[in-house]
């Protein structure tokens, strides 16, 4: 396991990854409530706030846009990803390599999807050796977004099923594990339990309120986590910059939900 506290993808560490990698994910469906953010430019601007730790895009994003971003935002290079257009048993593609992503993209860190319980499991986690190994070599940190799902998972947000999630990520070598909010701090303190030295991030899901999704992130931070991977919950807002200062409260400042939103 790599310690990240050194790396540019922790501050103070602590993580907040801004995620943009929806629109391979989910579509242009994402980027209806706030068309503007289907533009790169304006994402790529609003992850050089200074309490984004990474921007997390796939390939051809990061050739397209990076490099006039390249002194003012890390880069965190999601190196598989699925459309939403594919109806089977989750999977996702591996779309670029460690190699290209260290050398062409320049990218600080790279991230990779696992579906536990998927039919395509034992696949996804022998692509991830494969990533994590060779991340190693080029001494960048990798982030595992630990998603079950498919016909063994019953219930995804499940404290136990959560928490298996964040052992994966520490069994399989990652350096941060992204999972998603099991609904309680208690919840969350299981899954940081079972992740061991493998530093545990919540997914930030579908837009909320500021304050229900203050609360969130309240409790992961007191649960012992490091900080969470957002993406529609800061780009679908008219005013992102204003949820990122209050990131910034809570996460790296400790502050209540209260004062944040203040």
């Amino acid at each position: 396991m790599r310690p990240i506290d050194a790396t540019p993808l922790a501050r103070d560490g602590k993580v907040l990854i801004l995620a943009y990698d929806h629109g391979l994910e989910h579509g242009p469906t994402d980027f209806t409530e706030r068309p503007e953010s289907a533009d790169p430019e304006e994402v790529f601007r609003t992850a050089t706030h200074d309490a984004v730790t990474a921007l997390a895009v796939q390939k051809g994003v990061g050739e397209a846009y990076y490099p006039s971003y390249e002194d003012e935002v890390t880069l965190l290079a999601k190196v598989n990803g699925t459309s939403n257009l594919w109806t089977g048993e989750p999977d996702s593609s591996v779309n670029c390599s460690v190699e290209y992503a260290a050398t062409e993209l320049e990218a600080d860190a790279v991230g990779f999807t696992v579906y536990p319980g998927s039919n395509h499991e034992v696949e996804m986690a022998e692509e991830f050796r494969e990533v994590q190994e060779t991340a190693r070599e080029y001494d960048m940190p990798v982030v595992l977004w630990s998603y079950p799902r498919g016909q063994g998972v019953k219930n995804d947000t499940k404290d136990d099923t959560i928490a298996y999630a964040a052992r994966l990520g520490l069994e399989l070598g990652a350096d941060v594990t992204k999972v998603k909010y099991p609904g309680s701090k208690e919840g969350m303190e299981q899954a940081v339990r079972m992740a061991g030295k493998s530093k545990v991030v919540m997914s930030g899901g579908s837009k909320v309120s500021d304050e229900a999704f203050l609360e969130s992130v309240r409790a992961v931070m007191d649960a012992g986590g490091a900080g969470l991977a957002v993406g529609r919950n800061v780009w679908q807002r008219e005013q992102p910059e204003r949820l990122l200062d209050a990131l910034d409260d809570v996460i790296y400042d400790g502050a209540s939900v209260d004062a944040a939103l203040q």
